[in-house]
């Protein structure tokens, strides 16, 4: 294995083509029906995609200087775990989809996250129309929190990284896009 095989970004990239790609046609969330998936959490979820997942998650809550890394519930959750395997210096954090009933009645579930303290890093593991992450985005303003940036694993480029830039004011990166991801997608062309 050369060097530049090893290196985060190309590991996490590796694992996404051999273990989360799906070819058939699927429901995306949006609703829109598509001819492939990435179910990215079929990655992530093994070891050496989660290693390399924590290593990119980590860099970047430290280089936009996040004190907090989460999102929507399920898509987030083991991207804000992977961030403290990484050694960040977070506070892991869900955003639910709907306020509790009982308990607490929490929407953004983990630590107490601080409005005058606290930095939040937004995280999604793919990324089609935006709107899962636009939701996630609106529960953390709701109480109060500043976003300093929002970090997907895929993006399938159908924009809504543009629409999440474009709702969040601050700046999105996509660690790896579909067409890295499956470059010969019948609807590439």
């Amino acid at each position: 294995m050369g060097a530049a095989e090893t290196e985060p970004r190309a590991r996490l990239l590796r694992e996404l083509r051999e273990h989360a790609l799906v070819i058939g046609e699927v429901v995306l969330t949006s609703g829109a029906v598509a001819q492939y998936l990435v179910d990215a959490k079929r990655a992530i979820l093994r070891r050496e995609g989660f290693m390399a997942l924590a290593e990119l998650v980590a860099a970047q809550a430290l280089q936009w200087g996040a004190t907090a890394v989460g999102g929507m519930t399920m898509g987030a959750d083991p991207i804000a775990c992977a961030a403290l395997a990484g050694g960040a210096d977070v506070k892991a954090f869900f955003v639910r989809k709907e306020v509790k009933a009982h308990g607490l009645g929490r929407r953004l579930e983990g630590p107490l996250l601080e409005p005058a303290r606290d930095r939040c890093m937004l995280v999604e593991d793919v990324v089609t129309t935006g709107g899962s992450t636009i939701r996630a985005l609106e529960a953390v303003r709701a109480e109060g929190l500043e976003v300093v940036g929002v970090l997907a694993i895929c993006d399938r480029l159908a924009g809504g990284g543009e629409a999440i830039s474009a709702a969040a004011g601050a700046p999105y990166v996509a660690l790896t896009t579909i067409d890295e991801v499956y470059p010969q997608r019948p609807d590439r062309y």
